[in-house]
């Protein structure tokens, strides 16, 4: 059989525990079972029947790829080389195939094989390929030739910054912590070195160089109080005169991890596709196991491509006593509870705060959770124990304040609610979800209308195409009787939000107030078709709103025991 063809041996050594439950019975049928699944981010499934389809059909270059595609977003790199490198070998330009063998060839060290690669259009990119070639420079021991490289590449329009991040990471990586510091010195690592691995990276170069205080005054501008274990943990080593090793690229493997790493981070940031992304952060998982931010990365990914399993299997993987481990434990609370299981995503935010309970975010993120439960009681004991842990002066107290408030407002503490919403706008006076929802608040108690449309307006000022927010303002002046004025916010809110069945029944009681009663009609009814019926707590009633299609508003009010339509300046 030619070399090109994957042998029937291959097939079944890739195979092997991809059998999909439902057998298709030829290459057209698993083909598009793959596809299906492939497009559904399933990436298991696809997998399995890519692979089945090659079974039937061994020489096909786009089954190949698929198959490849599919292993290498389920990190499974060393399945997928045998088809890769069956595509490479027949001459088939393919990037997934070209990604998957420079991992392979940077995880066995293979350096020489890296430098002699073509570098043309067949490559993963030339930005990536040219840093990983200048890191296969320093890998065969060629500092000279890698940063003759890195110099090169650094001339392209718009990578100074980036290639000039990794020359230091590379100087840092062979103990030149002086070359290393003068690049991040000197500011030209650009954005990459404003992140938290470059501003870390640059701390420990700093340590380095007996350079401490330098460190922790880098630490404490650039984070503040916004903390985390493992930033503690590097603040009490500096503080401590411990030793503060360089461990965010010790070697060139660890440098190529980064490499994928860097440029995953920079498609998230440039809003790139999350499976497009999620290939770069599996690279960087492969080549550095120990690399948690890929790890991070990678589940968050998965977490946003519907993947629940897959992203709550990863971040599982980090050990209890990793510095990381409380926020692999909030993503994977998070997976849990996007994938409809809030008992278990509930249980492992409660053992958090018994294990991680000296921090802010486990106790606002189990009150988030609990608040969304309908567990009022428990979520306002948890936003206490996180604003106990928030120092006065920390603006981000606002938050923990409004996420209180509304706990309050739920549980009928109307006074608890605005205290709390005051609070709020104390620290952040012109927040806009804070002034509608206080503003709203005391339009719906019918207290304080004026000073409720002076909130609205404001929010409305700092977020105009909310349909929410101007809804509300539309409702205040509706509530105000100024019902003229409340049309044309009703009806931008509509536009807004064309499908909410809340706004749909205000502008009907609006249309109503101003005699356009055929319109007020056409509007409930519309209101009453978007009605979830699974939403039980939802705040549009339709038993309500066809009540008033029967006797109209007016009469309705009555019924109520409500105050009638008043007019101000419509008539």
């Amino acid at each position: 059989m030619l070399k090109h063809v994957l042998s029937a041996a291959t097939l079944l050594v890739i195979g092997t525990a991809l059998t999909p439950p439902v057998q298709a019975q030829s290459v057209a049928g698993a083909y598009l079972a793959g596809r299906h699944a492939a497009v559904s981010s399933d990436y298991a499934e696809a997998a399995r029947y890519y692979v089945r389809a090659l079974s039937h059909d061994p020489k096909n270059p786009e089954l190949m790829e698929s198959a490849t595609l599919s292993l290498l977003s389920l990190g499974q790199i060393e399945q997928a080389l045998p088809l890769a490198r069956t595509l490479g070998e027949q001459n088939q330009t393919s990037q997934v195939a070209r990604l998957v063998m420079t991992a392979d060839m940077a995880k066995s060290g293979d350096y020489d094989a890296l430098l002699i690669r073509k570098q043309d259009a067949t490559g993963i990119g030339p930005w990536v390929d040219g840093l990983v070639n200048a890191w296969a420079h320093m890998g065969a021991g060629d500092v000279t030739s890698a940063m003759t490289a890195f110099d090169a590449l650094a001339k392209e329009p718009g990578m100074q910054g980036l290639v000039m991040y990794h020359k230091a990471l590379a100087l840092a990586s062979v103990g030149d912590f002086e070359g290393a510091e003068a690049i991040f010195g000197g500011a030209l690592v650009g954005t990459a070195g404003q992140t938290r691995r470059g501003i870390m990276a640059h701390a420990e170069i700093l340590a380095q160089l007996d350079r401490r205080d330098a460190a922790l005054t880098l630490i404490e501008t650039s984070f503040g109080t916004a903390t985390d274990p493992e930033l503690d943990g590097l603040i009490a080593a500096l503080k401590d005169e411990k030793p503060v090793p360089f461990t965010h690229v010790p070697d060139p493997l660890a440098g190529m991890a980064e490499v994928f790493f860097t440029f995953a981070a920079v498609l998230k940031s440039e809003n790139a596709g999350d499976y497009y992304v999620l290939l770069y952060a599996r690279v960087a998982r492969y080549l550095r196991p120990d690399h948690l931010d890929a790890l991070l990365l990678t589940a968050d990914l998965l977490e946003n491509l519907g993947q629940y399993k897959l992203a709550i299997d990863e971040y599982a993987t980090v050990p209890a006593d990793d510095p990381t481990y409380h926020a692999a434990e909030l993503g994977r609370a998070d997976a849990l509870r996007r994938s409809g299981k809030e008992d278990q995503a509930i249980e492992v935010l409660k053992q958090l705060a018994r294990s991680h309970g000296d921090l802010a975010v486990v106790h606002s993120t189990l009150g988030d959770i609990l608040r969304a439960g309908e567990d009022w009681a428990g979520a306002i004991a948890a936003y206490d124990r996180a604003l106990e842990m928030v120092p006065e002066g920390n603006r981000m107290r606002w938050i923990l304040y409004y996420s209180r408030g509304i706990a309050h407002e739920r549980s009928g503490d109307m006074a608890g609610s605005e205290a709390d919403f005051r609070a709020a706008l104390a620290i952040e006076p012109e927040q806009p979800q804070v002034l509608n929802f206080l503003g709203y608040s005391l339009v719906e108690q019918q207290r304080n209308l004026d000073e409720a449309l002076d909130m609205i307006e404001r929010a409305v000022l700092a977020s105009p195409d909310s349909g929410y927010i101007v809804d509300s303002l539309g409702w205040v002046l509706y509530r105000l009787g100024r019902y003229t004025e409340a049309v044309t916010k009703m009806e931008r809110a509509v536009e807004l939000l064309a499908v909410d069945p809340v706004i749909n029944d205000h502008l009907g009681d609006v249309y109503w107030a101003v005699g356009r009663k055929r319109e007020a009609e056409f509007q409930w009814r519309r209101a009453v078709s978007f009605v979830d019926p699974d939403d039980a707590d939802g705040e549009a009633d339709p038993d309500r709103i066809r009540r008033k299609l029967e006797i109209g508003l007016d009469k309705l009010l009555e019924e109520e025991g409500a105050p009638p339509l008043k007019f101000s300046n419509d008539i």
